[in-house]
């Protein structure tokens, strides 16, 4: 597989894509993540299909324009992408907001999404079909109280990788969660400052207007525009969850074809590289139906 920065235009785009005369798979990774996420994922892919796996942009070796992080600013960077890769159709495999990016994508340009797996956007931030369903009034206090919150964080500094790389592990340690794969996305996940010291690539800045232009997103609305099929893949927890519940039969029910699978014991966007094999086996069944 080839992986290089390429220039869109208005943006380059780093990514790690094989493209041969097969079914093309496109995986978009989690807010903070990057393309090693799916290390662990590709492998089962890669004998009977085309690869595609980017770093979106503000991710990984991507560019960190000032702005642009709406998901539908991001999904118009991946069918720029496709464009240019010569890929007219290919099914789109996205964990947390890479599959609000895929949902986007699927809705802004039907002809080109084959089938679509949603580990995500299973539910609105605010409002009818969100977590938070207090007044108008109400919705506005809670995310100004949010915006506090944006505005304090801080970047995390580290003097050296090894210190990075010594307290991410710890992190996931604590969590249960270490392997092979959270060590290669970790280790891709870090940028060198000017002041020479080292820092996550997921920026503040890009965190924070991400953020802030999710809680106004209906996924209802680009739902109802998606011709194809759709897997949801909901965690443990948000299944265990009432009003994600809620959200999702709204959501799948605005479909023509869909399924809903649960993994037994899985965690939201880190499910990829904590259970390879079973979410791999999930997505390729699903891809290998349509």
């Amino acid at each position: 597989m080839l992986e290089e920065l390429i220039d869109l235009g208005h943006v380059g785009i780093n990514v790690k894509y094989a493209i041969e005369h097969k079914e093309v798979v496109l995986f978009l990774h989690f807010s903070g993540g990057n393309l090693n996420m799916w290390d662990g994922i590709i492998p089962q892919f890669e004998q009977e299909y085309s690869i595609i796996a980017p770093d979106c942009r503000g991710h990984g070796k991507s560019d960190q324009p000032e702005t642009g992080y709406h998901i539908d600013d991001m999904a118009n960077d991946m069918y720029i992408l496709l464009q240019h890769l010569n890929v007219e159709r290919c099914h789109v495999v996205g964990s947390s907001m890479g599959a609000e990016v895929g949902l986007s994508l699927a809705a802004s340009h039907p002809e080109l999404v084959q089938s679509l797996i949603c580990e995500g956007a299973l539910y609105n931030e605010f409002g009818e079909y969100g977590l938070f369903q207090g007044s108008e009034e109400e919705i506005e206090q809670k995310k100004e109280a949010l915006r506090v919150q944006l505005a304090e964080r801080r970047e995390r500094e580290f003097p050296t990788k090894e210190a990075y790389e010594e307290e991410e592990q710890m992190e996931f340690e604590a969590h249960g969660l270490w392997n092979e794969y959270f060590s290669a996305f970790i280790k891709n996940n870090l940028q060198q400052l000017p002041n020479g010291h080292f820092a996550c690539c997921f920026l503040n800045r890009v965190r924070t207007e991400y953020i802030q232009k999710y809680w106004d997103v209906k996924f209802e609305h680009y739902y109802n525009k998606v011709k194809c099929p759709v897997l949801f893949l909901p965690s443990e927890e948000e299944w265990a969850d009432e009003k994600i519940r809620g959200s999702l039969h709204t959501f799948s029910g605005l479909l023509d074809t869909y399924e809903i699978e649960r993994i037994e014991n899985s965690l939201h966007a880190y499910v990829w590289m904590q259970l390879p094999a079973a979410a791999g086996d999930a997505a390729k069944r699903f891809i290998s139906k349509h």
